[in-house]
């Protein structure tokens, strides 16, 4: 099975950018269109929060039309902490799982080889992360449900920390809890997550947990405390999950941008590794 995983988009109304200067709109086209011409072709896609810039009306209307014209596999999405749910569930009502739930926009994906989990850790007017103790029941009630089939959760916020101090400040805030659900449930082989805008690989209980770039702009690296953080254009990228049942998840970055190649390997007769025939 091939997951893509989208994340960060940010996309504004109709002709503005994010931040002033991030053409998200673009950004966020030319990604998916380079997921619809990728093969093999992923059987779903997930994007992992943050789908607008201020979760207005008028740019959920934008994204829409930018899916319609561009991806035709199924299609899972979570909010982040720039969406408004209300409007998030309105405009996103049909695709699926968005409004299973009477309040939060977390379901579980049953028909493919690896289960999806998604999480809404959504808190409005914050930036920070957080699951309820009603969400937590909620996931470790949905966890026990399928034990022995392999699952992959999806949620905006990382549940563990990354050294960059002004994004860990807005991550999750209870992932000890989080945690702990999730030890007890040893199929969780992945947590995939968004909001860091970079590729980060940790490990949530006995589960690998990674942030995926955005497909727009990325936050830059830095552990200085003191640092208020900002973003820059290092290549945008999403991550591909591949998962076969006999060796489990591999994970690959691709970048959206093109680069001069491809070259072919003509290797030079000195190369050691040549051996004669």
């Amino acid at each position: 099975m091939l997951i893509c995983q989208l994340t960060d988009l940010h996309v504004r109304p109709h002709g503005l950018a994010a931040n002033r200067i991030s053409e998200t709109n673009m950004l966020t086209e030319r990604a998916f269109r380079v997921v619809a011409a990728f093969t093999p072709r992923p059987d779903v896609v997930i994007i992992t929060g943050d789908l607008t810039e201020c979760g207005l009306e008028a740019e959920y209307a934008n994204l829409v039309a930018i899916l319609r014209r561009t991806l035709a596999m199924p299609v899972y999405v979570i909010p982040g902490n720039h969406d408004r749910r209300e409007n998030f569930r309105a405009a996103l009502a049909h695709l699926p799982g968005v409004t299973t739930d009477s309040h939060f926009v977390q379901y579980a994906v049953e028909d493919h080889p690896v289960r999806l989990v998604m999480l809404d850790t959504l808190v409005p007017g914050a930036n920070h992360g957080e699951l309820s103790s009603p969400q937590l029941q909620w996931l470790d009630r949905t966890l026990s449900a399928q034990p022995h089939k392999p699952t992959l959760v999806g949620m905006h916020h990382p549940p563990f920390v990354t050294g960059i101090p002004h994004m860990d400040r807005i991550a999750l805030v209870n992932p000890e809890t989080f945690r702990s659900v999730i030890g007890r449930h040893p199929q969780v082989e992945r947590i995939v997550c968004g909001h860091h805008h970079r590729p980060i690989i940790g490990q949530c209980a006995h589960a690998i947990a990674s942030i995926s770039p955005s497909v727009a702009h990325q936050v830059e690296l830095t552990f200085d405390p003191s640092d208020p953080g900002a973003f820059n254009f290092e290549p945008p990228a999403f991550q591909l999950h591949m998962w076969h049942e006999k060796t489990g998840f591999v994970a690959h970055t691709v970048y959206v941008n093109t680069y001069n190649g491809p070259f072919p390997f003509i290797t030079d007769p000195a190369y050691p590794g040549t051996r004669p025939q």
